[in-house]
């Protein structure tokens, strides 16, 4: 899967504790049977070695559908890669590795996503090398108890202030579920990344299909 095959329209982000009993994996299966375009493993509390575990169950449960990102760890996603595994990118943030330095760690083939929330945050972006990120980040959207240390909600008009600063693809995020994905689209996001609204569902694949019409409809 090349980096033109990146499609971040539905983007799950996991949690683990959202998912319960049912787990990350079965979770991941079922949200991209009903149309999910994009999964990043988020697993903050997990060890190196379980992280690496988790993303290759995850990436081996998908089977090159869509693309498998992790967030955060650059060392996961370069033993996954090593390991065969068929994930594609990071994810990382404000104080993650610069993210020149995760470029250049990752390659030219890998997905590069960056959190950004401020005006200051795309001006940093702007002046980035071409080809260094992807995609953004952009949010919250809404207070989000999946992040507790979000910063100050945006709002769908403040997403769009940001999205408008900025050539590069802006998938919004944070406290994001149904009804707001058509706002966001007429927006001008490129995506909507989803946390508690798929991983809490209590039917995944019902729950994306349901997601992935409002944004369709929106067109």
């Amino acid at each position: 899967m090349s980096l033109q095959d990146f499609d971040p329209t539905l983007y799950l982000v996991s949690d683990a504790v959202l998912c319960g009993p049912r787990g990350v994996v079965e979770t991941v299966r079922q949200a991209v049977a009903g149309g999910v375009t994009c999964v990043q493993v988020r697993a903050k509390d997990l060890s190196a070695a379980e992280c690496l575990a988790l993303l290759i169950e995850v990436a081996d449960a998908v089977g090159g559908l869509v693309p498998v990102i992790v967030d955060d760890r650059v060392d996961v996603y370069l033993a996954a890669r090593h390991r065969g595994a068929a994930v594609h990118g990071v994810h990382v943030g404000q104080s993650d590795l610069p993210v020149e330095s995760v470029r250049a760690l990752v390659g030219r083939e890998a997905i590069v996503g960056w959190s950004a929330n401020t005006v200051e945050h795309l001006d940093v972006a702007g002046r980035l090398p071409p080809g260094t990120v992807d995609y953004l980040g952009v949010g919250v959207i809404r207070a989000t108890t999946t992040k507790p240390d979000h910063p100050i909600p945006l709002g769908i008009e403040g997403f769009e202030r940001l999205r408008r600063l900025t050539a590069l693809p802006c998938v919004a995020i944070g406290g994001i579920h149904e009804g707001d994905l058509a706002a966001l689209r007429r927006a001008g996001a490129t995506g909507a990344a989803v946390v508690s609204a798929l991983c809490a569902a209590k039917d995944p694949r019902a729950a994306a299909v349901s997601l992935r019409r409002e944004w369709d409809h929106a067109a």
